[in-house]
């Protein structure tokens, strides 16, 4: 037999792993002595035991809570379904983690058509009786024997016409005994048995309604987003009723010790007078608000600001309180922290700080990571009229509004114009980086997290929603289709990066700010934290947003993405298809001052912090057209009666486009191969990062280069590489070479290099992970095909605990982290270690890097702010102190 039975006096709220949030704060609050209706939980490990044994109440169980009933009865002095003094008791469920309204609630049980009449005579209240007792069988019947509740509303609805009242409180006696005996026969016709009036046959079937709400629809979709596990279960409290539907010195209400949407210290609630605590909630009557109390039930209304003050205090943290009054007396029947909105959250946490109630390690950890990514990108202003057409993949934080556009050029084209555009398409290739940058935001019907309109998005801090399947794009007609929906081009729609929806029309856009209690926040966690934080930028305007964001350092610079604008494309391109080494040479002459200009304006803004500029790493095709699309475009050409010199030249670029074509570009002639290959393309870039290192030292500013090579799997690969950087430093520095302290390192993203990583570090004074593609290598996923076609579904299936693009995959991913880092440091202990990939910028994978001895994460500009908050909480979880011995033995 479990631990199936805790009363309220005996447990407190280090309990709540067994008696669940509610029932561990109810315990709590009886500890303080506050005025809390007694009795007792049902634990969450009789739930457990309810599923294991097939949604069977466990043998035993209902005897003992028979017995803790009994305790109640002696404690109130009532007995349950008693004719003279009846003891009613609600049956609430009651979660570990708070999930607010997912599970089911039944009050008023223990009325049959006996203790009813008992109940009118204690009260003198037959009309309150009679509506207490049609309420129990409502929310019976919906919770337990499943009959929609809107069916008994329509019985009530139709009494209160036919007699003339407008309010609940206006139906006499008389006419909820009509309302009662009509809600029986609703039970009879859709059950085939009558309203139960055995009282232990109604508590016992409510408990198990309530252990089964744990899987209802609603409850299994909130726990999927917001992390909960499954097996949790919840715990059932059985509470003595008291009501706040005897007459006007009684009510119900909910309040907030502060603000929930602020953060301002001040009472913030509703409240109803002669009403129960479903009335508050069902828009029925429209609630006071909690400031008209003090007019209404000055005492309560003086007696419920000291409640809540104590339980601040006691809890230090906004509560959320639910109360009833019963005929004067205040009862307090829940309390439990408050859900908040992201400026609230910080408000809350620092001016908890500022009052000595939290220390600053206290309010760095009580902010989750989320409320920062809402914090500093647009959101929406949520409003009833709102129409949410579909719902993708949250790619990137922040919301827009815009005109739909189909395509890039004319994302540029439109921008120009004065118009804001968002970009929808199946999905974006580097081709369209010009058309992202002109955009508001991106809504692809394909792709993943990780595609690459999220990567390009997030590093952008603009919005993005992929992979919306019923977003299908006709650019035969210029417009989008969802479902029967169409939206065409020139349309607005407005998306939310945060949560994956696409709304119809322009929604209202609330811009982000920095609030000096985030500074304040972000001060005080930099003051914890051992881990640096740096930057993922591709330019310059990018690494000055990042340095006021914070960041440390760039840990990434993608070279490659500095080709992508419009002109430098072309000449890109031409360098490609070059058809000799001395034509080569003389496009790369053309893109040197270019790329030198971009690092002088990168390493300006980053002036005393270091840079680290990975070489060209993607293969050369991407940069090129389509194969398909040249083909159709060959084909119109033709049809058209084109010149023969066009059609030649368009052969030829065909015949250079299919010879660089490859099986599996991902894993060919790229990276440090491409480098080896042809030399000459990474002599530029050295060439151009040194000049530009020359340049800015000549002008005051502290340059510290850190040169990474790509894709190396062996440790000749890097050998040949770091002679490379050094003969051209020499070169190209001369006498300043002694002043620009520079780096060479690798991106650890082959699962080889992370095998012979010491035999690496001879020649690498940093490893990066890239941890995109090491994830793919090391799973054997194509990470936009796996996100596309079955990884969903093995999350759901529960083959994957989530999708390891998001989160860092610890047991597998992670060893070879571990192990490179061991192998690297036994080498060269001084060899610094981090993460640029997407997992930089994820809460849980920074507290692994840090917990294996990162010495950094890098991730967008735009999440700098959420990763210094991050990295001090994780080093609050681990004492401040780093492992470099490996956490899987």
């Amino acid at each position: 037999m479990g631990n199936w039975i805790v009363h309220f006096h005996e447990g407190d709220r280090t309990m709540k792993t067994l008696l669940g949030g509610k029932g561990a704060n109810l315990a709590e609050m009886t500890k303080l002595g506050l005025p809390i209706p007694p009795g007792f939980t049902v634990t969450t490990e009789a739930c457990r035991s309810f599923y294991e044994g097939g949604m069977r109440m466990p043998d035993g169980l209902f005897d003992e809570i028979v017995a803790a009933l009994a305790h109640l009865e002696e404690r109130k002095g009532m007995k349950f379904g008693h004719a003279e003094r009846p003891l009613l008791v609600s049956v609430r469920s009651g979660s570990v983690t708070s999930m607010p309204g997912m599970m089911d609630t039944i009050l008023n049980l223990g009325l049959n058509d006996e203790s009813v009449q008992g109940l009118a005579r204690q009260t003198g209240n037959a009309a309150f009786a009679s509506d207490s007792y049609r309420r129990f069988i409502q929310m019976y019947g919906n919770v337990v024997l499943g009959i929609p509740t809107n069916d008994f509303e329509k019985i009530v609805k139709k009494e209160k016409e036919m007699r003339g009242a407008e309010k609940d409180q206006d139906v006499t006696h008389e006419a909820w005994t009509a309302v009662i005996e009509q809600y029986k026969r609703l039970v009879l016709e859709r059950t085939g048995a009558a309203f139960p009036q055995d009282v232990r046959e109604q508590l016992e079937q409510a408990v198990k309604a309530v252990f089964a709400s744990w899987n209802n629809a609603r409850a299994k979709v909130y726990r999927k987003a917001y992390g909960i596990p499954d097996d949790q279960g919840t715990a059932v409290n059985v509470q003595a009723m008291v009501f706040g539907n005897l007459g006007e010195g009684s009510g119900t209400g909910v309040l907030f010790s502060r603000n929930p949407s602020t953060g301002e210290q001040a009472l913030y609630g509703e409240y109803l007078l002669n009403a129960q605590g479903e009335d508050v909630v069902a828009g029925v009557r429209t609630p006071k608000r909690i400031e008209e109390l003090a007019g209404d039930l000055p005492d309560v209304h003086e007696r419920l600001r000291d409640v809540a003050n104590r339980l601040e205090r006691h809890y230090k943290d906004m509560q959320d309180i639910e109360f009833t009054v019963e005929q004067g007396e205040l009862y307090v029947l829940q309390t439990r922290n408050g859900k908040r909105t992201a400026q609230a959250a910080v408000k809350i946490a620092v001016d908890l700080m500022n009052e000595g109630l939290l220390s600053g390690e206290e309010a760095v950890q009580r902010i989750e990571p989320m409320h920062l990514d809402r914090l500093l990108h647009p959101s929406i202003r949520e409003s009833s009229d709102m129409v949410v057409a579909a719902t993708g993949l949250p790619a990137s934080p922040g919301a827009a509004t815009g005109v739909v556009v189909l395509d890039a050029d004319r994302s540029v084209q439109w921008r120009a114009d004065g118009r804001r555009v968002i970009l929808v398409t199946q999905e974006t290739t580097p081709e369209d980086i010009h058309g992202v940058i002109a955009s508001e935001g991106v809504l692809t019907s394909r792709g993943g997290m990780t595609s690459h309109a999220a990567v390009v998005a997030r590093g952008m801090g603009k919005p993005c929603v992929c992979g919306c399947e019923s977003v299908t794009v006709d650019l035969e007609a210029r417009a989008i289709r969802i479902g029967a929906v169409v939206v065409r081009e020139g349309e607005w729609i407005s998306i939310d990066g945060a949560t994956g929806r696409v709304i119809l029309g322009k929604a209202d856009i609330r811009e982000p700010e920095m609030t000096e209690e985030l500074a304040e926040l972000l001060r005080t966690a930099d003051g914890i934290r051992t881990m640096k934080i740096y930057a993922n930028a591709d330019n310059p305007h990018d690494a000055a947003i990042a340095r006021h964001f914070g960041a440390e350092g760039i840990g990434l610079c993608r070279t490659e993405h500095m080709f992508m604008s419009g002109s430098r494309l072309a000449v890109f391109r031409d360098m490609i298809l070059a058809e000799c080494s001395t034509e080569r040479q003389a496009h790369l002459d053309t893109i040197l001052p270019m790329q030198q200009s971009d690092f002088e304006g990168i390493f300006e803004a980053m002036d005393g912090l270091p840079v680290t500029v990975r070489l060209l790493d993607p293969p050369l095709h991407e940069f090129l057209p389509d194969l398909e699309q040249l083909l159709g475009e060959r084909r119109q050409l033709s049809a058209n009666g084109a010149a023969e010199s066009a059609l030649a030249t368009m052969d030829r670029l065909i015949v250079k486009v299919r010879a660089m074509c490859e099986s599996n570009p991902m894993l060919g002639l790229r990276g440090c191969r491409l480098g080896l290959m042809f030399p000459e393309i990474y002599d530029m870039q050295l060439s151009a990062i040194f000049l530009a290192a020359k340049a800015c030292l000549q002008r005051g500013i502290r340059v510290k280069p850190e040169i990474m090579i790509p894709l190396v799997g062996h440790p000749n690969e890097l050998k040949g590489m770091a002679e490379r950087i050094d003969s051209i430093a020499e070169r190209t520095l001369g006498e300043d070479r002694a002043l620009c302290r520079y780096k060479k390192g690798t991106m650890i993203e082959v699962p080889r290099a992370a095998l012979v990583a010491g035999d690496i570090a001879v020649h690498a004074e940093f490893f990066s992970f890239g941890t995109n593609d090491l994830t793919q290598m090391t799973f054997g996923y194509s990470r936009d095909d796996a996100e596309g076609k079955f990884l969903n579904k093995y999350i759901d299936q529960g083959i994957l605990p989530e999708n390891p693009f998001e989160t860092l995959d610890e047991s597998g991913v992670g060893q070879l982290i571990e192990m490179a880092v061991l192998k690297g440091k036994s080498t060269r202990p001084t060899l610094k270690a981090g993460v640029c990939g997407e997992h930089g910028g994820e809460r849980r994978s920074i507290l692994y890097c840090h917990r294996v001895g990162l010495d950094y994460v890098s991730c967008s500009p735009f999440r700098v702010p959420y990763a210094r908050i991050a990295a001090a909480q994780a080093a609050l979880l681990t004492g401040g102190e780093k492992r470099v011995e490996p956490v899987h033995a």
